[in-house]
């Protein structure tokens, strides 16, 4: 039996401990000092502008430890870098990178699928061009943040093909690297390609770019010809709303819903809209979802104070929207609220 097939209470255990082991493994002193050793020789910041689909999981299509991309992820990939939480967010990572004296790499993906349309983005009704396009305004509001010359924060548009894991780099002039065509022996070229492809890109930027595309091309490589399930069919069961979700990388399993929007009402009503119409056609169990709130902290004291403080804010609030717009589907709700321990990535339940 799948995991989408069981009784919601087995489905929620089954999730807890995917956090338990993820938390495990990026504490474990392996993994720290992987992070430790990566970030001395390849020091500029990376973030990730991504859709909440659990197919696009960096770190493991392109063999990068876990911690070096901080993702931010919402339905769809859809950002404004106005709202005011976010550009917060993003501003601060840039001010703590420079701080340090690094620059800072943001990864502006969209994703979509080359076997079959029905497979891309939903958030963009399969509409790859129009994820492209919305891609390229985000990159235009980090030009207007960090400046468009590029020196201190360079803004790259990249596809994720996910019947490949393949990235496809897009420069300025139309012109696309897709890792996804090549193969083992044209890695060596890989700096060459990129130059050419985005020239304005700094050095230093472009060193640390480097182990991203050629992790991705062994990765591609290593799957050519392998058998995959490509999960083409949405049984989501989970509405997780916050930040912290690092663990869910599972597909079709859950849809996260960031703090970042000024109308949060509208994504979590898509999301439980979702969740409603997976239950009626049978993908999912009619026994219940469940809707996880969390939110990161760094240190004890007032810091985690505020964590609880938002996680339950977030996790009533979304409550009421659902409850207002999906009556029926909110008496089959399971809500857990949490805190993440940011340093080490452990999830603590709180009582709701």
């Amino acid at each position: 039996m799948q995991i989408h097939d069981r009784p919601l209470a087995q489905r929620i255990e089954w999730l807890l401990t995917l956090s338990r082991d993820h938390a495990e493994c990026f504490g474990s002193p392996s993994a720290w000092l992987a992070r430790e050793r990566y970030l001395a020789a390849h020091p500029t910041r990376i973030v990730a502008m991504k859709c909440m689909d659990g197919r696009i999981h960096l770190p493991h299509a392109t063999r990068t430890p876990l911690g070096i991309i901080r993702p931010f992820r919402n339905l769809g990939g859809i950002f404004h870098l106005g709202w005011p939480y976010l550009g917060e967010m993003l501003a601060e990572s840039v001010s703590e990178a420079a701080r340090a004296g690094h620059g800072v790499l943001m990864l502006i993906t969209y994703h979509f699928s080359r076997g079959e349309r029905s497979r891309g983005c939903a958030g963009f009704d399969c509409d790859s061009q129009a994820a492209l396009a919305h891609a390229y305004q985000i990159r235009a509001q980090a030009e207007q943040l960090f400046g468009a010359d590029h020196r201190h924060v360079y803004p790259l548009v990249c596809g994720f093909e996910t019947d490949s894991d393949a990235l496809i780099i897009h420069g300025d002039d139309g012109r696309v690297l897709d890792i996804g065509s090549l193969d083992a022996n044209q890695a060596a070229g890989l700096t060459q390609a990129v130059s050419a492809l985005c020239p304005d890109m700094p050095a230093a930027t472009l060193r640390d770019l480097l182990p991203l595309l050629e992790g991705n091309l062994a990765h591609v490589e290593a799957l050519r010809g392998v058998s995959r399930a490509l999960d083409i069919e949405h049984r989501e069961w989970v509405i997780c709303i916050g930040r912290g979700f690092d663990f869910l990388h599972v597909p079709n399993t859950a849809l996260i819903v960031g703090p970042y929007s000024p109308n949060l009402s509208e994504p979590i009503g898509t999301a439980a809209s979702i969740i409603d119409a997976n239950m009626r056609a049978g993908r999912i169990p009619d026994d219940g979802f469940m809707l996880l709130a969390s939110t990161p902290y760094q240190d004890i004291g007032v810091d985690r104070a505020r964590a609880e403080l938002k996680s339950r804010f977030l996790s009533d609030f979304a409550s009421q929207v659902i409850g207002r717009e999906h009556p029926a589907l909110a008496e089959r709700m399971v809500r857990h609220t949490a805190v993440v321990h940011w340093p080490t990535r452990r999830l603590d339940l709180l009582d709701t």
